[in-house]
């Protein structure tokens, strides 16, 4: 009598070779995709020569009255500026009505150093670097599309729509400063 082979039993063994073949599969493949996207989400990262800025400490001695430098923080360009006594009068003589972002001149100082004024250096219309002590307020001008900013840093006129960026700070002693 010949015996009958089960067709259950013939497949089980394969079944069980399939199934492997599709977790490795999808183990290899999740393992590819994971290679893919992690130097995308790597790249989002700071770069470390931004990290290694997070907040510098500036000697403000070397500045004298009516004198402004350029620093770099975090890659950004930064004014600070020692305002003569006639500049700090004039941006608090300012009607806030004037001014198409309003914010006072102490709110852009700090209590006790209101001649310094320290602002990132870059026009937030589009990012130009505006030229100091120049344009119709005494202040600074933008070169590029004519906004021009107040000698606090204010937007009176121009494209641009909000104030000169004025960073975290605060005064360690006297003359040293820490940004950011």
């Amino acid at each position: 009598m010949a015996t009958q082979s089960n067709p259950a039993l013939q497949d089980a063994p394969q079944a069980g070779r399939r199934d492997f073949l599709y977790i490795a599969t999808a183990a290899v493949g999740a393992v590819g995709v994971a290679g893919a996207v992690w130097p995308l989400i790597n790249q989002l990262n700071p770069d470390a020569s931004v990290l290694a800025l997070a907040s510098i400490e500036f000697d403000l001695s070397g500045i004298a009255t009516g004198q402004s430098v350029t620093i770099k923080w975090r890659g950004l360009p930064v004014f600070v500026r020692n305002r003569t006594p006639e500049e700090v009068a004039a941006a608090l003589a300012v009607p806030m009505s004037d001014l198409k972002d309003p914010q006072t001149d102490q709110e852009r100082t700090k209590a006790g150093h209101e001649q310094w004024l320290i602002m990132i250096a870059n026009c937030t219309h589009l990012g130009c670097i505006p030229v100091g002590e120049s344009g119709e307020f005494g202040g600074w001008a933008c070169p590029c599309h004519g906004s021009q900013f107040d000698t606090a840093g204010r937007i009176r006129k121009g494209p641009a729509p909000t104030n000169l960026v004025v960073p975290p700070y605060e005064f360690i002693s006297d003359t040293l400063v820490q940004i950011g």
